[in-house]
């Protein structure tokens, strides 16, 4: 998808960013296009307990058992194995070029309960929830199931400002103050999954930075469709 369509898409102008921030995006896409699929990947990961039904996490609680990919991915295939250890290469190049705290991409799944969640499939950062319900009643307090459901991007550079104007947020960590969420669509500009973002300053998101997480929500809908 061309840049200025996933910008419209997101629900951004495209008239907004500059010809060098253009370069920047595309700069960031051919490096991607070079990453190779990373030797190792996670299949389970720990996450927190969640809270009375389900709604939030407690942090620095985390769960007994971990989460494990297998079942809502359906089994540990060769064909699985090779989207997470792209999907890993792009979370590490990622990693080595954002101030960013915390970062994961995520996957729309039907779990085993039938339920349509966005998954993560990999990961930097402290422990997070494994899926997010793609609900009306959900999005009310989760920027993730928000943009999972309306495929707009929120670009939240003072978390606590968003707060106080009654922005709905879900709080994984007490310690961001920057989050950017976007959505990861195909061509014809379905919801395929979503990227977030999070850093512990605010107005991280912007020039450079921005550029990069755009880049990626470009390359990922290749591997997620």
């Amino acid at each position: 998808m061309p840049i200025q369509s996933y910008l419209s898409r997101c629900g951004f102008s495209a008239d907004a960013f500059s010809a060098d921030f253009y370069q920047q995006v595309t700069d960031f896409q051919q490096q991607l296009a070079t990453l190779t699929p990373a030797a190792e990947v996670k299949w389970q990961f720990r996450v927190p307990e969640l809270g009375e039904g389900g709604s939030c996490s407690l942090f620095g609680q985390l769960a007994d058992e971990p989460y494990d990919l297998t079942p809502i991915l359906g089994g540990q295939t060769d064909a699985n194995q090779q989207l997470l250890a792209k999907v890993t290469a792009i979370v590490q190049f990622y990693q080595v070029n954002s101030a960013s705290h915390w970062f994961g991409v995520y996957q729309r799944r039907h779990n085993p309960a039938g339920e349509t969640v966005l998954v993560k499939l990999a990961y930097f950062g402290a422990e997070s929830r494994a899926e997010f319900p793609l609900t009306a009643e959900f999005a009310a307090i989760s920027n993730n199931s928000t943009v999972g459901l309306s495929g707009q991007g929120r670009i939240i550079n003072n978390v606590a400002a968003y707060l106080a104007q009654g922005g709905e947020y879900y709080t994984c960590d007490p310690k961001v103050q920057a989050e950017a969420c976007l959505p990861l669509v195909d061509a014809n500009g379905d919801v395929l999954g979503i990227i977030d973002s999070e850093a512990f300053t605010q107005n991280l998101f912007d020039g450079k930075e921005l550029a990069l997480l755009i880049a990626v929500a470009l390359t990922l809908p290749a591997l997620l469709a």
